[in-house]
């Protein structure tokens, strides 16, 4: 079965909310540039170098699913020193890998999970984190509406109560009226900013 005829049987289109994702964080990581790697970001413990190593990690774990089936418990470290670079290499790697066809499941440690589901959180990972690389680089870039507004259902269905405080933030309240981005951004612990 190929990825998109897996997409159609899907409750999300996994293949094209991986795209979608990485388009926009492409595009948030382009803004970054030598000498703002220490600057802070929205993850309060990391600064934007190492928020670009977390999200070379989690690229080179997709890829390592994609393409292997199995996904070690402890990622390798990036060997690249353009991190930024590196980033848009392992995207377009992991683009790549989905494009042919990855299988139908995917080992995480000894653990058996579906392929559709592994794309589906990274898609929300690469998005979130691309937002906070450009909060921390100064400009500002709203996820699509339309994108948040899938990547909202996945990242309540993946992020329990106890990875509060662990992996990620508590949740932030947002009013009844909030869109898309603004809920999925406060859901993960952040705060959107306000329309001018």
């Amino acid at each position: 079965m190929t990825a998109t005829t897996r997409d159609r049987e899907a409750p999300w289109a996994p293949g094209e909310l991986l795209e979608r994702s990485l388009a926009y964080a492409l595009g948030s990581v382009a803004e970054v540039g030598p000498g703002n790697l220490e600057r802070v970001t929205p993850c309060a413990e990391w600064d934007l170098g190492a928020l670009l190593g977390h999200l070379y990690d989690s690229l080179d774990t997709l890829h390592e699913g994609l393409t292997g089936g199995r996904i070690g418990l402890f990622p390798p470290e990036p060997g690249a020193v353009d991190l930024a670079c590196a980033f848009r290499t392992r995207a377009c790697a992991v683009l790549g890998a989905w494009a042919a066809g990855p299988g139908e499941r995917v080992v995480v440690g000894e653990l058996p999970l579906d392929m559709r589901v592994m794309a589906a959180v990274g898609s929300v990972e690469i998005a979130v984190h691309g937002w906070d690389v450009a909060q921390a680089c100064g400009r500002p870039r709203p996820i699509p509406e339309s994108l948040a507004d899938e990547l909202l259902p996945v990242a309540r269905c993946v992020v329990a109560e106890e990875d509060r405080g662990v992996r990620f933030a508590e949740a932030v309240a947002v009013p009844a009226c909030a869109g898309p981005e603004a809920r999925l951004l406060a859901f993960l612990g952040r705060c959107a900013p306000r329309p001018e």
